[in-house]
């Protein structure tokens, strides 16, 4: 029998890097997109994953990307953002444009994609599969000096609660994760004074994997993480 594939899209060498590791340590086929899979070859070679060149605001990508599937898709994670930071007279049309078709647009087509495989096949336990969007707390306060990053991740939480209201009651599993605070990511380090006052990757990716496990009489809709001294 296939293995339950997870699909990440947006692939790089910080959180979606740890999220891979952890899958293909519980079983997972894995496929991983990314617009340059050259970066992300190691990390492939690694977790024995399918590399997939994909510009998620692309619709032609996204459908080539779903349907060279290697066998049930039981998780698919939406990673990418775009920021475009600037005063909100300063900031060029075309840029923010950018900004909101990466972080809104994108998750809408690799939702909508998911969501079309998903239905089609056979549920286990009930369930059909899981559907998580990497959000930020851009998504629930917009912060001076970033509206693109806030509309996008506002569009992106819109997004999902739609989603989970619609596709719950059919076996499908929506989940939108508000990363408030800063990840240590390979490069990033963090006072001495202040030990885990960054979010470690390794430790959100086991909160992913949680949601993938829960039980669907108890379903989150949506998660926030933070570090214990990062202000609400």
């Amino acid at each position: 029998m296939s293995k339950p594939v997870a699909l990440i899209v947006g692939v790089g060498d910080g959180l979606s890097a740890s999220l891979a590791r952890r899958l293909h340590r519980e079983g997972f086929d894995l496929v991983l997109a990314a617009r340059d899979i050259d970066k992300i070859a190691g990390l492939g070679a690694e977790t024995e994953a399918q590399l997939a060149v994909c510009d998620a605001s692309r619709p032609a990508d996204v459908d080539a990307l779903f349907a060279a599937l290697p066998g049930p898709l039981r998780l698919a994670v939406y990673n990418p953002s775009a920021r475009q930071r600037g005063a909100l007279i300063e900031l060029e049309p075309e840029a923010v444009r950018h900004a909101l078709e990466v972080t809104a647009y994108g998750a809408f087509l690799v939702g909508q994609a998911a969501t079309r495989v998903m239905l089609a096949q056979a549920p286990e336990d009930g369930v059909r599969g899981t559907i998580l969007f990497t959000g930020a707390s851009a998504g629930v306060k917009g912060f001076p000096m970033s509206a693109p990053f806030a509309m996008g991740k506002f569009a992106q939480r819109g997004l999902a609660q739609s989603m989970a209201r619609e596709l719950h009651p059919q076996g499908i599993h929506v989940a939108w994760i508000n990363i408030d605070g800063g990840i240590r990511n390979p490069g990033r380090t963090e006072p001495a004074d202040r030990p885990d006052s960054m979010l470690d990757p390794d430790a959100i990716a086991e909160s992913y994997l949680m949601l993938v496990r829960q039980q669907r009489s108890a379903w989150s809709e949506e998660l926030s993480l933070r570090p214990w001294v990062e202000k609400f």
